[in-house]
C-alpha cells in the first residue's frame, strides 16, 4: 500500500465571518491511498486557532506523513496514537473507507442516493443588511431551519434581526438556531439568552468561551434557551473526560464535527456517551471541501439511520470558488448524493 499527501488552498466566494475573524482562504491536505488499482482519498482540514491539532504547515505535514507511514506498514489505523489529531484521523478514516468501499463509504440509503438529509441553512456574520438579505435568500431556497452566526456586530442589531424574522415567520414555519461562537461574556450571557428566548429559538451554540465548565453548567441550568456545546468539545479526546465534562455541564445538545471532535471514531464515542446521559446531538461540517462534506454526510446517515429527523449542518458545499467536484446536490433543504448527478459548487 502506498500513500501521497496533496496540499490545496481553497478560496471562499465571499468573506466568511465568525466571532474569531473572517475567512478568505482554506488550507486542506488530501490523503491519497493506493493499493494496486484501488484508490481512496480523504480530507484533513484543521482550522487555525481552533483545532486541537492546528500547527505550522511543515509540522502538520510531517506528523501526517508519519501517521500515514505507520498505517501503510501495519494496514491498521493507530486510533489511540491519533486521538489528539482529529483532522488527520478523519482524513485517514475517510481515505481507508474510500479505498475499501469505493464511493459509497457506508451501506445506507443516503449513500445509495435513495434518500436525502435535511440540513439547516447557514447565515454568516455580517452587517445588519447583509445578514437580513442572506436570511431572506435561505428562506426563498426552501430552508425551514436556519442557523445564524452572531457575536460580530452590535447585539442590539442582531436581536432586532431575530425579532424581524419572527415578525414574518413563526416558529412553525422556520426553526431558528443561533451560534455565538463563545462571543458572550459570562456576566452578560444570561440576560441576552433571556431576551432571545422570547422568539422561540431552537438552541444556541457555545454562548461563552470554552473551558469555563462551572459557568457553562450554571448557564445550562438557568437558561430559558437550550444550549448546545461545540467548541467546548475540542481537545476532549479521552472517553472518561468526555463523560466527566458532559456530566458536569449537562447541555441539551452537543454538535459534532469529525475534523474537530475526534474523527469518526471520536464522534461515535461522543454520541454514545451523550445518548446515555439523555443529551441530543447532530453533526455538521467544518468548512471542508466537498470530499470532507461527502464523508461527513454519509457518516451522519450511518450514525443516525436512514430517516434523520433533526436537520444536520451540512450546507457548506457552496462556499468555495474552487471546490472539489462531488456528486452532491442541495434541493430545497435536502442534501442528496448522486441525485440527478449534480454537484454542489
Amino acid at each position: 500500500m502506498r500513500f501521497e499527501i496533496e496540499h490545496r488552498l481553497l478560496h471562499f466566494k465571499q468573506p466568511s465571518g465568525t466571532s474569531r475573524g473572517v475567512y478568505l482562504t482554506r488550507k486542506i491536505w488530501l490523503i491519497h491511498l493506493r493499493d494496486g488499482e484501488r484508490h481512496g482519498v480523504g480530507e484533513c482540514a484543521p482550522l487555525p486557532d481552533l483545532s486541537c491539532d492546528a500547527m505550522g504547515d511543515d509540522i502538520y505535514m510531517a506528523k501526517l506523513h508519519k501517521f500515514c507511514e505507520v498505517f501503510c506498514m501495519t494496514g491498521e489505523i493507530d486510533y489511540e496514537a491519533m486521538r489528539d489529531y482529529p483532522s488527520m484521523l478523519f482524513g485517514l478514516e475517510t481515505a481507508l473507507l474510500n479505498l475499501q468501499n469505493g464511493d459509497k463509504l457506508f451501506d445506507n440509503a443516503f449513500a445509495r442516493g435513495e434518500v436525502g438529509i435535511t440540513i439547516n441553512g447557514l447565515v454568516w456574520m455580517g452587517n445588519y443588511e447583509e445578514m437580513l438579505q442572506r436570511m431572506e435568500e435561505k428562506l426563498k431556497l426552501g430552508f425551514r431551519c436556519v442557523k445564524l452566526k452572531i457575536g460580530a456586530i452590535d447585539f442590539e442589531k442582531e436581536f432586532d434581526l431575530v425579532k424581524k424574522i419572527r415578525e414574518h415567520f413563526s416558529h412553525h414555519e422556520v426553526e431558528l438556531r443561533l451560534d455565538a461562537n463563545g462571543g458572550f461574556t459570562y456576566e452578560e450571557a444570561l440576560y441576552k439568552l433571556e431576551l432571545l428566548s422570547q422568539y422561540n429559538i431552537h438552541s444556541i451554540e457555545q454562548p461563552i468561551k470554552q473551558g469555563q465548565w462551572a459557568y457553562m453548567a450554571e448557564l445550562c441550568r438557568e437558561s430559558p434557551l437550550p444550549i448546545a456545546l461545540d467548541e467546548e468539545l475540542i481537545g476532549m479526546n479521552d472517553p472518561e473526560i468526555k463523560r466527566h465534562m458532559l456530566e458536569i455541564i449537562k447541555p441539551r445538545y452537543i454538535i459534532l464535527k469529525p475534523s474537530l471532535h475526534g474523527g469518526m471514531m471520536g464522534c461515535r464515542e461522543w454520541i454514545s456517551t451523550a445518548k446515555d446521559l439523555g443529551i441530543g446531538s447532530w453533526i455538521t461540517s467544518a468548512l471542508e471541501s466537498n470530499i470532507g462534506l461527502n464523508a461527513i454526510a454519509q457518516f451522519a446517515a450511518d450514525v443516525y439511520g436512514d430517516n434523520i429527523t433533526m436537520p444536520q449542518g451540512l450546507g457548506t458545499g457552496q462556499l468555495f470558488t474552487d471546490n472539489i467536484p462531488m456528486p452532491l446536490t442541495i434541493q430545497g433543504d435536502m442534501l442528496f448524493l448522486d441525485k440527478e448527478d449534480e454537484e454542489v459548487c
